[in-house]
């Protein structure tokens, strides 16, 4: 069974597979039925040729336990199951689609997207308060279902906020989240709970503007410049909303909101939030400027092997 593809119809142990809900590159998430019970879960299975890997088992073995040890109706409820055949995780079944694909689908009003971002909020809350960090945030990892209730999903990047560093690269190889992975990170600092606050920073701001704050730009480029103020690009946003969302991606850690609790406590009373003059309101139209400069220096650096591989054919040939 090892090696042999899975199929609807197919019995896993005493799982009996219903069909593929979701694959990612290390695995394939599987609706099925516990022939036991007769209840509909989900079956996370890895790649087969992955299972062999340590750092990859590693991560699963993490998951698997970190899952268990929480119980949170924002959380996707992971279950126990020791008599099994290989590795697989076995979960709570919810009918929700990825926040990405709700993205893609249709578009969020401010009540709406805040609305979801606390719910987000309150699930960090919960994780934070018990040491864990989740760092790798981001709309495929959020499922929503009926009236908005949302579930995070995938800890296999997770791990105790005093346990081993996880740099950007090895979080970058397992998960290819580098989208929303922090400035701290990206120099390769350990991340925090502050960490999955600019995380949903940038989910907010995705939501609100349907753009992401840094398209089409390099990793690295996030630690330098700033986004577009997210009302240049939906002036129905709040001037309280935008001064959440430059909180919650601050650059500095410690700029940002300190935890969770407070990210959702502000966008409950955005009334009461304060609106500073900041220089990102400005200085974002800079670092665009300079943009026309760089792609014209990348392109001058590419044509110098050609021009010197074009004199030396020339004066080779006189």
């Amino acid at each position: 069974m090892l090696d042999q593809p899975i199929n609807s119809g197919d019995k896993l142990d005493h799982y009996r597979i219903d069909g593929v809900v979701a694959h990612s590159a290390v695995a394939t998430i599987f609706r099925a039925i516990d022939l036991r019970t007769d209840q509909q879960v989900a079956l996370k299975v890895p790649h087969s040729e992955l299972e062999s890997d340590p750092t990859f088992a590693d991560r699963f073995r993490r998951e698997e336990e970190i899952g268990q040890e929480l119980n949170h109706p924002g959380l996707i409820k992971l279950l126990a199951d020791h008599d099994r055949s290989r590795p697989y995780i076995v979960m709570e079944w919810f009918e929700g689609k990825p926040l990405r694909q709700v993205m893609s689908e249709e578009k969020f009003t401010a009540e709406r997207a805040m609305r979801i971002v606390i719910s987000i909020c309150r699930a960090l809350e919960y994780i934070h308060n018990h040491g864990i960090v989740h760092r790798d945030l981001r709309p495929e990892h959020i499922l929503v279902g009926a009236e908005d209730h949302i579930k995070l999903i995938d800890f296999g990047a997770a791990g105790q906020a005093a346990g081993r560093r996880i740099t950007f690269t090895s979080i970058s190889q397992l998960t290819g989240g580098s989208e929303y992975i922090s400035p701290e990170e990206l120099k390769g600092k350990r991340g925090d709970a502050r960490s999955d606050i600019y995380a949903v920073g940038i989910i907010l701001y995705e939501m609100v503007t349907g753009r992401k704050p840094f398209p089409e730009s390099e990793p690295f480029d996030r630690t330098l410049s700033h986004p577009v103020p997210p009302r240049e690009i939906n002036p129905a946003i709040s001037p309280q909303l935008q001064e959440v969302i430059y909180r919650a991606l601050e650059r500095e850690p410690r700029n940002r909101y300190a935890n969770a609790h407070d990210f959702a406590r502000d966008l409950e009373h955005l009334d009461q939030v304060g609106v500073a003059d900041r220089a990102e309101l400005w200085d974002w139209k800079k670092g665009r400027s300079s943009q026309p400069r760089k792609v014209a220096l990348y392109v001058a650096m590419a044509l110098i092997p050609i021009v010197i591989f074009a004199l030396l054919f020339y004066f080779a040939n006189r």
